[in-house]
């Protein structure tokens, strides 16, 4: 058995890292994906204009260490990302004493799929950071 799961989508932010007391670097990302939406009756709802009208769902992702550097070097929000992963479930008990549920994805790998951020403020070129993608 396997827990795999791919994602393609656009970042809804930009990326964000933190690191543990154990100095594990971490990166979070917020991804959105979109479907057609369904009426009904389940066909493709149309809007006003008479196109494909979108649902967008939010994937909360994490990518530890070096995958977690490249991407908060390179994503920026708005990018076209292909994540590939895991899906887990963790639970805990809040402030208030409240159990709380959470879903994430630990990324295993992250394909940029469209251009990453522009030159950097260190005078870096766009093609210096083009060498540098791992793709």
């Amino acid at each position: 058995m396997t827990n795999t799961v791919l994602l393609v989508g656009n970042l809804g932010t930009d990326p964000e890292t933190r690191t543990t007391r154990g100095d594990t670097r971490v990166t979070s990302l917020s991804l959105g994906t979109s479907r057609p939406k369904r009426d009904s009756e389940g066909k493709t709802f149309k809007d006003a204009n008479g196109f494909t009208a979108k649902e967008t769902e939010w994937h909360r992702i994490t990518c530890f260490n070096g995958l977690g550097k490249t991407v908060s070097q390179f994503a920026t929000k708005g990018m076209l990302v292909s994540v590939r992963g895991r899906i887990h479930y963790s639970k805990w008990t809040d402030k208030e004493g409240v159990e709380r549920y959470g879903c994430e994805i630990i990324a295993d790998d992250v394909q940029f799929l469209s251009r990453g951020k522009p030159a950097a403020e260190g005078g870096a070129s766009q093609s210096d950071i083009d060498d540098d993608l791992p793709f």
